[in-house]
């Protein structure tokens, strides 16, 4: 890689860094099988995975003002905007590659986050589940109402 190409990969990665959840993980020992079911996920979250070298990473999240994260050894990068995606997608892959994908850290909304919050943050509904829910409860009212019409109208009948 050239200089020239160097600088080009850190200002799209800054860019992209910016307005972002990331997630940091090790995936060593991953096929290259392995990781493409990895992208593939992402994709439909609208999340991006890349492996970068950690000098371009931290060059990068230094130009983002993303500070506190220390890059040690292989690391993949996971980001996008929906950061509950985000988690779900990268947990599901860790719980399926227990051995070789481990979850380090995250940055999530400013701040840093370690592997048991993103976890968590995996274990939330996601947003439809979530509009899903609120529905039901609205609609509850009126299918009790229903309901009782039609108990009143049986006990006529009868």
């Amino acid at each position: 890689m050239t200089k020239q190409d160097k600088a080009k990969l850190i200002e799209q990665l800054s860019s992209s860094f910016l307005d972002s959840n990331i997630i940091i993980c090790d995936y060593k020992g991953l096929s290259v099988r392995e990781l493409q079911v990895l992208r593939k996920n992402a994709l439909q979250c609208s999340a991006k995975v890349q492996v970068i070298k950690n000098k371009l990473a931290s060059i990068a999240f230094k130009n983002a003002n993303i500070e506190g994260i220390a890059l040690k050894d292989t690391n993949i990068f996971l980001w996008g905007k929906d950061q509950i995606a985000l988690s779900k997608s990268a947990q599901k892959f860790a719980d399926a590659n227990k051995e070789k994908f481990v979850i380090k850290a995250g940055f999530f909304d400013g701040k840093v986050v370690d592997s048991k919050h993103i976890e968590s943050i995996s274990k939330l509904p996601s947003k439809e589940e979530l509009i899903g829910m609120l529905l039901s409860v609205w609609t509850a009212p009126a299918r009790y109402f229903v309901t009782g019409l039609d108990n009143l109208r049986k006990s006529k009948e009868a």
